[in-house]
């Protein structure tokens, strides 16, 4: 059974940098055919796709967020992390992790971090 599990902190301070790791079980990241997203849903808004990380490593992001986001990934660990600069607190929001099978829909979900910026 595949568990993806979000950490980091709650609170952020505006114009710094969001940092949150996302620990999956289960079965390696590396694993060909999936990619390991980033979702967020700001308080009574819908989901907004931030981005992810593929098997092979490669990254692609939302074009709205691209040029603050940076997702990379720890093999050893099996985590991979979003990163997100000069947040604001638009940035506030439920930040999910989730895995998505090529050709198929997201199907394996973590519970969610909320996140608030806020000085």
């Amino acid at each position: 059974q595949v568990q993806l599990q979000e950490s980091g902190p709650g609170l952020v301070n505006p114009s710094q940098t969001l940092s949150l790791t996302c620990t999956v079980s289960g079965g390696p990241i590396t694993t060909n055919g999936y990619y390991w997203n980033w979702i967020r849903q700001p308080p009574g808004k819908g989901l907004e796709w931030i981005g992810y990380i593929a098997y092979s490593g490669n990254t692609v992001y939302s074009p709205s967020l691209n040029s603050r986001t940076s997702i990379f990934r720890d093999r050893s660990k099996n985590q991979f992390t979003l990163q997100l600069s000069s947040v604001t607190p638009e940035d506030s929001a439920v930040y999910f992790c989730a895995r998505l099978q090529q050709d198929a829909a997201m199907d394996y979900w973590g519970k969610g971090t909320l996140v608030t910026v806020s000085s």
